[in-house]
Parts: C-alpha cells; sequence; structure tokens
C-alpha cells in the first residue's frame, strides 16, 4: 500500500482537534477510518464534518484543506512548529539560564538573580549573557522537531490502539503515555548539544562557544562523554515533558469550559493563541517544580569531570535539588512554555491547522441521550 494511503488509515477520534466534539453519526470503529481524496475543485467541508454518505469513505481535513490531518505534510509541520518554538524560545532566554546554571554550580559566588546578573556582567560584559547561544539554539531545536513531532505522532497511535471510546475516556493517559515517548527520543538530540551548553556556561575560559567547546569535551572525555548525563536529562525532560503536555491539553480544556462563555469554535484565531500562551505558561509553573531536582542533577554533572549522581546529591544536598535556582527557573520556565505553546499554536494556525487542545469530548452515553 502506498505512503499516502497509509497516512489516511485509522485517523485519531476527532475530539483532540476539532471544533466541535463528537457526534453519534461519528463515533465509527478506528480500523474502518479511510479517507478519499477531495475532487479537483469542491468545496472545503468545516473542520468538524466527516464528507460521505452510508458506506462512503470520508476525511478529516484541517481548515481550508492547507494540510490533511494526520497526513506526512501534517508531522512535517509539527515537526517545523516544534523547531521554531523551541529552538528560538530557548536561545532567548539564554541570559537567565546561565545565571541560573550558575547559581547551581556555585551558589556561593552567584547568590541570587540579582547578584548573578551583576557577576556576569563586571566579569564577561554584556556579551557574555549570551555565552553557549549556539549549543542551545541548535540542540533546542532539535529537542522541539522531536517532541512536538512525535507527540502528534504517539498521541495519534495511542488513541488508534485504544479505540474511539477508550481514547476519550483516558484521554489524559494518552497525553501522559504520548509526551514520555516523544521525549524519550527528542533528549537523544538534545543531549550532546546540552553537555557543550553546560561546560561553556559554567567554566569560564573553557570555550567560547560550540565550534571550539565541542572538539575540546570530546578530547577531554570521548564522543561517549557526551551522553553522560543522558539518565538525569531523562530524568528531568520526561516528567516535565508530561507535565507539559498533559497539564497544557487540561487547562486549555478547562478555561475554554469554565472562563470563555462561547465555543472554541466562535472564538478569533488571535484569542485562541491568546489561550494557549496563558495555559502554557501555569503549565510550565508545574513542569519546572516537578524537574528542578534532575535539572540541578544534569548541571553539576556535565560541569564536573568524572563526577556521579551520587556526588551530585552528596554535594547539593537533597533539599537544594529542590531549591537551588528554582525561583528563577519558574520565571524562566514558565515564561519560555507559555512562549512555546504560543509559536507552536501560531505556526499551525499559519499552515492551516487548528490551535491544540481545548475541546472536552462528550461521553459516549451523554452522546445518546442528547439524541433520543
Amino acid at each position: 500500500m502506498a505512503l499516502s494511503d497509509l497516512s489516511r488509515e485509522s485517523l485519531l477520534p476527532s475530539f483532540l482537534y476539532s471544533a466541535s466534539p463528537f457526534t453519534a453519526a461519528s463515533r465509527l470503529s478506528a480500523s474502518s477510518y479511510q479517507a478519499a481524496p477531495a475532487a479537483a475543485g469542491a468545496p472545503a467541508p468545516p473542520a468538524s464534518a466527516f464528507g460521505g454518505g452510508a458506506g462512503k469513505p470520508f476525511s478529516i481535513n484541517s481548515p481550508n484543506e492547507k494540510i490533511e490531518m494526520y497526513s506526512p505534510a501534517f508531522y512535517a509541520a509539527c515537526t517545523a512548529g516544534g523547531i521554531a518554538s523551541c529552538g528560538l524560545t530557548h536561545m532567548a532566554v539564554t541570559p537567565l539560564d546561565l545565571v541560573k546554571c550558575n547559581m547551581q554550580i556555585n551558589p556561593e559566588k552567584y547568590k541570587s538573580i540579582s547578584s548573578g546578573f551583576g557577576v556576569l556582567l563586571k566579569e564577561q560584559g554584556a556579551r557574555g549573557f549570551f555565552r553557549g547561544w549556539v549549543p542551545t539554539l541548535l540542540g533546542y531545536s532539535a529537542q522541539g522537531a522531536c517532541k512536538f513531532g512525535f507527540y502528534e505522532f504517539f498521541k495519534k497511535t495511542y488513541s488508534d490502539m485504544a479505540g474511539p471510546e477508550n481514547a476519550i475516556k483516558y484521554k489524559t493517559l494518552i497525553y501522559l503515555a504520548g509526551s514520555a515517548s516523544a521525549e524519550l527520543i527528542a533528549d537523544v538530540a538534545l543531549c550532546p548539544m546540552e553537555a557543550v551548553k553546560v561546560r561553556v556556561q559554567t567554566q569560564p575560559g573553557f570555550a567560547r562557544g560550540l565550534s571550539d567547546g565541542l572538539p575540546k569535551f570530546i578530547k577531554a572525555e570521548g564522543a561517549a562523554g557526551l551522553y553522560k548525563g543522558i539518565v538525569p536529562l531523562w530524568g528531568r525532560q520526561i516528567p516535565y515533558t508530561m507535565m507539559k503536555f498533559a497539564s497544557f491539553e487540561t487547562i486549555v480544556e478547562l478555561i475554554y469550559k469554565h472562563a470563555v462563555p462561547v465555543p472554541k469554535s466562535e472564538c478569533s484565531k488571535s484569542f485562541q493563541l491568546g489561550i494557549s500562551f496563558a495555559g502554557g505558561y501555569i503549565a510550565g509553573v508545574f513542569c519546572a517544580i516537578v524537574s528542578h531536582p534532575a535539572d540541578n542533577l544534569v548541571s553539576f554533572l556535565n560541569n564536573a569531570k568524572g563526577a556521579t549522581m551520587g556526588d551530585a546529591v552528596k554535594q547539593i544536598g537533597v533539599l537544594g535539588l529542590f531549591t537551588r535556582g528554582l525561583p528563577l527557573r519558574i520565571v524562566m520556565i514558565g515564561t519560555l512554555t507559555g512562549a512555546q505553546w504560543g509559536i507552536y499554536d501560531a505556526f499551525k494556525v499559519m499552515v492551516g491547522l487548528p490551535t491544540t487542545g481545548g475541546v472536552a469530548p462528550v461521553p459516549a452515553a451523554e452522546e445518546g441521550k442528547a439524541i433520543a
């Protein structure tokens, strides 16, 4: 079977993206979902419509049919949106990340956020605030591509495996499993650049940036040393991403359900993007708290040659793992996550896709009562 045919089979239950919840006529077996190419010149169906009569194939299309949902082009668009959202935002907060990493590694010298910026300005000048921006941009662009692209893929896959009704009933578990699976892959792409970034930012004189920092790192610890921090990176990023995606989807759904007086489909795109930013910021606060101990471990291990996680716990202390640099990281991650969801959804809107989340599915039992 051709790839284009495979991409149209077993489409994800529409509640995840459509402007309206399921109707009784749309609850079909996932294995029976098939799509037909739109006839040339035919008008585009609404985002929530399932075209065709009884026995005829149908399709779930994005607005204006610019990109067919869950086609290769859809995943490519989500991947590109992930690159833009993660790479650019992490690069923009490089000064905050720089101070945060130095507060974690050398708290005696970098005692607070304000004094940390003062020390860096005095010792390295204004240009020093963006030390390590290249590995940050490249590493988090690669991570964002995998994080968002594979999240959409795994969310669809796990929903298909669960079936339409279970996909609604256990949607939060699907968000958690899909995001964890995606981040497992994304961190493999991020880890080498994260190792170089931390070393450049926390060891003055080690290197100016990626071009000289990467060869020096490999010469000192070998290529395998670039992945020395992969386990604590997974420990930081997987809980972070699970919280990021599952809480975002839930928060946005609750906002539209309880705080917005009209259905999402009647809201303007700019309003929807504002909701995406707000939901992302709130989710980011939870993300920072959940993942902070592992973030301290990553910074310590990538800064100290030959160090182990036991050494990190002994030197930083259990309380320090949870609190050292936390206020700054809450500000940084909250802003970062809000901006990421805003950029990601803005990119989706630009290419003709709906914004993420916000539609609460109607349980099958309630649908039956409403139809009766």
